[in-house]
């Protein structure tokens, strides 16, 4: 039996070109469906923002201060919102990462569960828990707390509430993934050191969740500044970014103006993903330091 000495090299790029032609074939409807659906409608929303009629319709968003100040306002809101998701996850999360068997399976049941329904269907219901003659109000006026409904939609505090209802899976979600990769180890390596356990749960458990935190944060921001549907519903005529978008080209059909509104979201969100991006390259290189 002779034992050949030499390598293929030929033979072996074919059946890795072959490999990889196979992969394309499966990559190339979904590249398809990407161009067609969002790739070309970007390019044509950036054509029009810049030749219907000029590309002053840049200059406009500058021109008032309504613009620049919804943008703002936006931002603000999707940060606050970001914050309380992250408030109200990070104990959901910890809860669930404590549970065992059925229970934990139970709570992660039911942060899927929204998923099931239609975002539309979940605003709608807030209505009915927020209006003036909602079940909050109609249960506060029955202990005698207030004597009159209090205002909870059609302003701020109704979008903060049902974008954080909307919002809250996101943070949960990847904090339960990075809490189930933490090594039980370290926290009785801290308490052999002589750290309390609320110092080693500051000190060893959270900067280990650092990147499901980050992961988390980044997502519900991105996805908050561009929120629509729960802004003009729960929020009346508050200045939402997206509002102004849709009024733009629903109402006054200015789409080259519209159309530079939405390229203008498109390169804040575009900033904050590529921010967000950093900080966790930097915290994952800290880490690796530290190692």
């Amino acid at each position: 039996m002779t034992i050949p000495t030499t390598i293929d090299v030929t033979t072996d790029r074919a059946a890795i070109f072959r490999i990889r032609l196979s992969v394309a074939w499966l990559i190339i409807p979904a590249m398809i469906f990407v161009i067609i659906f969002f790739v070309v409608p970007l390019i044509v929303m950036i054509e029009r923002s810049v030749f219907d009629p000029s590309p002053e319709n840049y200059a406009r968003f500058f021109e008032s201060a309504v613009y620049p100040r919804a943008m703002f306002f936006t931002l603000w809101m999707s940060a606050l919102v970001t914050f309380l998701c992250l408030a109200l996850g990070f104990p959901y999360a910890y809860l669930t990462y404590l549970s065992t068997g059925k229970w934990q399976w139970l709570l992660i049941v039911l942060v899927l569960l929204p998923f099931w329904s239609s975002l539309l269907v979940r605003t709608y219901a807030w209505t009915i828990l927020l209006r003036d003659s909602g079940l909050i109000n109609w249960a506060l006026l029955g202990v005698g707390v207030i004597d009159r409904p209090i205002k909870l939609m059609g302003n701020t505090l109704g979008i903060v509430i049902g974008m954080t209802h909307v919002l809250l899976p996101f943070v949960v979600l990847p904090l339960i993934a990075s809490m189930r990769r933490f090594d039980e180890d370290l926290y009785l390596a801290a308490s052999g050191l002589g750290a309390p356990p609320l110092i080693a749960f500051w000190r060893v458990f959270v900067p280990h969740c650092m990147p499901g935190i980050l992961a988390g944060c980044l997502l519900v921001f991105v996805l908050a500044v561009g929120f629509y549907v729960t802004p003009a519903i729960l929020g009346g005529r508050t200045a939402f970014f997206s509002l102004l978008i849709v009024m733009q080209v629903n109402k006054l059909l200015d789409f080259g103006f519209g159309s530079a509104l939405g390229v203008i979201l498109l390169l804040v969100v575009i900033a904050a993903v590529a921010l967000g991006s950093r900080v966790v390259r930097l915290e994952a290189m800290f880490d690796q330091g530290k190692r």
